[in-house]
């Protein structure tokens, strides 16, 4: 039986990723395996919009406070997990494009099992610009669990 050693839990706070991070606890709560959480704000900030632009320092100020309350909101998970669960849990946020920063953390962290929702926040555009999970799954070393709603 497969029993993996680290389980990486992609995470857009939506109820579909809520989901994906309940399944991946009752995983490493029989195994005794720790679970990195993470969150990636994607880069790609637009600045401007029709006739109005956004300074680069509000941009910025943006993207910090982003990064911030991400950190705060993947704290109270994580706290919450540890607390009822007492599963290991390591949470982090990262800047980039969602699919390559979790492939590279997958890479990074020596991740053997990434438990990823099928879908996310995005809506409509994940059908026209491929799914976040469907790159996960298609560029991953590793098996990747693909919670459905």
């Amino acid at each position: 039986m497969f029993a993996p050693k680290k389980i990486l839990v992609p995470t857009d706070f939506s109820k579909y990723a809520d989901a994906a991070l309940e399944k991946a606890v009752d995983i490493a709560s029989r195994s005794d395996t720790p679970i990195y959480l993470l969150h990636v704000i994607d880069e790609q900030i637009q600045q401007c919009a029709v006739d109005y632009c956004l300074s680069g320092e509000l941009v910025k100020r943006f993207e910090k406070e982003s990064v911030r309350s991400s950190r705060d909101r993947l704290k109270k998970e994580a706290e919450a997990i540890i607390k009822m669960k007492k599963v290991k849990v390591i949470f982090d946020v990262k800047k980039g494009v969602p699919s390559e920063a979790i492939l590279s953390e997958q890479k990074t962290k020596k991740i053997d099992l990434i438990v990823i929702a099928s879908h996310g926040k995005t809506g409509i555009l994940k059908h026209l610009m491929g799914s976040v999970a469907d790159k996960v799954v298609k560029g991953s070393k590793c098996p990747v669990l693909v919670v459905k709603p």
